[in-house]
């Protein structure tokens, strides 16, 4: 992806310190130009101070941030060209909607009819057409962040920055508006950067993410190389549901003692009399529990050899009585030795 691409953000070894608090630990990174790309991790993980970074909220304790190039460590966030989408709307109360998505406008001296005309394109591209006269408080949770949005991009920034914008909103919004962002992002070929601690949104909009964790990258890839393919245990365990094994149980199972990750949707539940084939891995186990969530159900196998196994499987015919009168059954678990993921790499 890189090749042929410009830089929009590059950070080069950048650290935020608070006292003995590293929140930012020697960062580098590259962001290019047009791309959805995601920060995720846990909350204190760093993510949203590299936000703040880039913004300008923050300044590093040491190493460069560039912005297209410019050096902008010291440059105030005024001075630079970004806009930032928060979790809490951050709209004026007093004023309409066609203000507010307009104040960057009026506050540059734009004619008031440029600036009208702009703020009514904008309010059609986040789809709140004949909106501009309501105040926020008449709004949705989600006519309130698309509001938000259009206030953000109005001046065209270089770089939009999303620090968790759908955190406030109910689940089926927020699905919604994360393939509208996708096609929003794609529409006006800006870079997005996406602070975020929802694994969902990160997988189902990003081009890039980094794993973020206790201050540092733990891993930079495509949505399909960091799920299918996890460089370390933190990884495997955060993005999505892993089974890590890793010991004596690795050992029988794979015949080498190292780590490795295998996901429960790459699992099969079997009879116990289904023969064993060369290619696929196989254990025994009982079901010990069983979690009926819709369209899937979550199994709990209790291995024969100690230790024990998440698998998911979709509901295609079972109804919840089917799924849930499988607890306490003997079966055998096997999967294509090609999905075993070893932690820290490899095929």
């Amino acid at each position: 992806m890189a090749e042929g691409k410009s830089i929009a953000v590059r950070f080069s070894n950048v650290s935020r310190h608070f006292g003995e608090v590293k929140a930012v630990d020697a960062v580098s990174l590259e962001l290019f130009d047009g791309e959805f790309f995601s920060m995720l991790g846990p909350s204190g993980s760093g993510k949203t101070t590299c936000l703040r970074l880039i913004a300008g909220f923050e300044q590093p304790t040491g190493g460069v941030i560039e912005l297209h190039g410019r050096n902008v460590v010291g440059i105030p966030p005024y001075e630079r060209d970004v806009n930032t989408v928060f979790q809490d709307y951050a709209l004026f109360p007093h004023m309409t909607v066609g203000d507010n998505v307009g104040y960057g406008l009026m506050i540059k001296r734009v004619p008031k009819k440029e600036r009208q005309e702009r703020v009514r394109d904008m309010l059609e591209l986040v789809q709140l057409p004949g909106l501009g006269d309501r105040k926020p408080s008449q709004l949705s949770g989600g006519q309130r962040q698309r509001v938000a949005l259009a206030r953000a991009l109005i001046n065209h920034p270089g770089v939009l920055l999303l620090d968790e914008p759908l955190g406030a909103l109910d689940l089926k919004l927020r699905q919604q508006m994360q393939i509208e962002l996708k096609s929003l992002q794609q529409r006006l070929g800006i870079t997005f950067v996406y602070v975020t601690h929802d694994q969902e949104e990160a997988l189902t909009m990003s081009d890039r993410l980094a794993v973020f964790n206790q201050g540092k990258i733990e891993q930079l890839g495509t949505p399909a190389e960091v799920y299918e393919r996890p460089q370390t245990e933190f990884v495997a365990g955060f993005v999505g549901i892993s089974n890590i094994i890793r010991g004596a149980a690795a050992q029988k199972i794979t015949g080498s003692g190292g780590a490795f990750s295998i996901r429960p949707e790459k699992i099969r539940i079997c009879s116990p009399e289904t023969p064993n084939t060369p290619e696929l891995f196989s254990e025994e186990g009982v079901i010990r529990d069983v979690i009926y969530l819709g369209m899937h159900t979550r199994y709990l196998v209790e291995l024969k050899d100690g230790g024990d196994l998440t698998v998911v499987e979709q509901n295609l015919q079972s109804t919840s009585m089917d799924v849930l009168a499988a607890k306490g059954r003997r079966v055998k678990l096997m999967w294509h030795k090609d999905f075993n993921r070893p932690i820290g790499g490899g095929a």
